[in-house]
């Protein structure tokens, strides 16, 4: 192929929220600061809410989410397939390595 391919942190953000939301345990996603919650509160609601990426300096990622987690589940368990499913999500789909994923449970709630 000629040229360059450019996947932006905000596509990346929204491939590992996207990922995130597929685990069963997890309720939803919640803002990561106040910024975004503010951004939440006047409408923004998008896949990306909730994650905070870096990229380091060998061209990996990190991750941070914030997730609301089901009442009644095994958070740990939850979790570790949370961190487990975006890895895997994010190198199929971007060919992306994410060093290191924390996933922090800021919530419960009833599903």
């Amino acid at each position: 192929m000629k040229g360059n391919i450019t996947i932006t942190e905000a596509a990346l953000a929204s491939l590992i929220g996207l990922a995130a939301h597929e685990v069963p345990g997890v309720v939803g996603m919640a803002p990561a600061n106040l910024k975004e919650g503010l951004q939440k509160i006047l409408g923004r609601n998008q896949a990306r809410d909730g994650v905070v990426i870096h990229r380091n300096a060998d061209g990996t990622y990190t991750a941070d989410l914030y997730v609301v987690m089901a009442y009644g589940v095994n958070i740990p368990t939850v979790a570790e397939n949370v961190a487990e499913r975006v890895e895997n999500a994010v190198k199929t789909a971007a060919g992306l390595t994410i060093s290191k994923t924390t996933v922090h449970a800021v919530g419960v709630s009833h599903a």
